[in-house]
């Protein structure tokens, strides 16, 4: 009987490839993989990508051993590495790199996202989640009286406000009655959420925009606000029923973006939508240090996934480009 392996590389051997391509790819591929630590550090890229030095620290390593592992990953097309100003920031590769191993590569990686970490391994990428997380709040806490410049640099709310605004009267929704926004900013956009549903929550973990976006709704006479400090996981958030939930250039801020889009799902009400708005996927290493940046935008498709292993469905995409090269998505997803 063929085994699984077998199977998949004969399914794989494309009629009119060179043979000996097909076997020195195939062979770079299973050695690679053959490899506790490398199917570790393969595990551990499931949904980030990490510079070299952090995952040095993740696997408590010297940098020229990690290194070599890295190459090799690389020269199996298991990985792919981007440089962002000094460092070299490494994630798994697309599917389709290789088509002839397409289904081998899906397979490896199926396999190993259904493995535990290592309970040390699985500590120290906590820790570096966490501090990601504090540096992300440093920087808002710093940097809360300069929130209009440093936005200023990539996307100013004006460039996309009119666009969000429309994706949201139009959204396919039974009620209005309760709209939750997390990281409402300077509380632009709380002008729009106050006057189309009943009530709006507006949840920030940075006191200082938190502090701003209270001053802007005051100001503006808006009494059906609660604010909130903290993140996704605040307990508020467990007995919220939210019939709308609004992530505005929030994704690529946090550490975990699936984690917080699967967050405020949980908040939806049957027929509830989550309007997410963040950049498309770029190779500006300089926004991290500017602007407080974890994430240097999204694929469209890696959003996409994040929202259906939350359960939602795409609703609605727009694409925005900007003058300066960046590229904007506004995304509305809903839930059955």
């Amino acid at each position: 009987m063929m085994s699984p392996t077998a199977a998949i590389a004969r399914e794989q051997a494309v009629p009119g490839s060179a043979p000996k391509e097909q076997i020195a790819a195939l062979t770079g591929l299973c050695k690679a993989s053959a490899d506790t630590l490398r199917l570790l550090v393969l595990r551990v890229l499931r949904k980030d990508s990490f510079a070299v030095s952090e995952l040095c620290n993740i696997f408590d390593m010297r940098q020229p051993a990690l290194s070599h592992h890295l190459k090799v990953l690389a020269g199996a097309g298991l990985v792919a590495a981007r440089r962002e100003g000094n460092n070299i920031f490494y994630r798994r590769a697309e599917l389709g790199q290789h088509p002839d191993l397409e289904a081998l590569q899906g397979a490896i990686f199926s396999a190993l996202d259904n493995i535990t970490l290592p309970q040390d391994i699985e500590q120290r990428l906590v820790a570096l989640h966490e501090q990601r997380e504090e540096n992300s709040r440093n920087f808002f806490r710093d940097n809360a009286h300069k929130f209009q410049q440093q936005q200023d640099l990539i996307a100013s709310y004006e460039q996309y406000a009119d666009v969000v605004a429309t994706v949201l009267k139009d959204a396919p929704l039974a009620r209005r009655e309760c709209a939750l926004e997390v990281g409402p900013g300077d509380g632009s956009f709380l002008l729009e959420l106050s006057p189309q549903f009943e009530r709006v929550v507006a949840l920030d973990n940075a006191p200082g925009m938190l502090d701003q976006a209270q001053a802007r709704a005051a100001d503006a006479g808006l009494d059906n606000i609660e604010f909130i400090g903290g993140d996704t996981r605040h307990k508020r958030l467990k007995t919220l029923q939210a019939d709308c939930a609004v992530l505005n250039m929030v994704l690529h801020h946090t550490p975990d973006p699936g984690a917080v889009i699967a967050d405020v799902a949980a908040t939806l009400q049957p027929g509830g939508v989550v309007l997410v708005t963040d950049l498309c996927n770029h190779d500006q290493g300089w926004a991290r240090e500017n602007c407080g940046d974890l994430w240097l935008g999204f694929d469209p498709q890696a959003l996409g996934q994040w929202a259906a292993a939350a359960g939602l469905a795409d609703i609605a995409s727009n694409y925005l480009a900007q003058r300066n090269g960046f590229q904007i998505q506004v995304r509305l997803f809903g839930r059955a």
